[in-house]
């Protein structure tokens, strides 16, 4: 006897924010919720900005052009946050 499963779907349904963390529903029904302070772009913009935001990658992705932030469903599901800058020395 087999088990039918849903299969993932990753791709991108919504986005919202609340005051301390960015929330991104996916079209197979979960929900990713990650802390904003991972994303200074995001954690910095207003909110008129953070709800400027825009499906890419085939669904996959999200892009908010009022900040240059591109984020994808893999990163977030793996827990990554943004990469830290760091200041040339030299």
């Amino acid at each position: 006897m087999g088990i039918l499963a849903k299969q993932a779907d990753e791709r991108v349904k919504d986005v919202h924010f609340t005051e301390d963390t960015l929330s991104v529903d996916l079209t197979d029904g979960r929900t990713i919720t990650v802390p904003l302070a991972w994303y200074p772009r995001l954690l910095n913009a207003t909110k008129e900005q953070r709800s400027n935001w825009e499906i890419c990658g085939a669904g996959y992705g999200i892009h908010w052009p009022n900040v240059d932030e591109d984020l994808s469903t893999e990163g977030l599901l793996r827990g990554s946050p943004a990469p830290v800058a760091h200041k040339n020395t030299e």
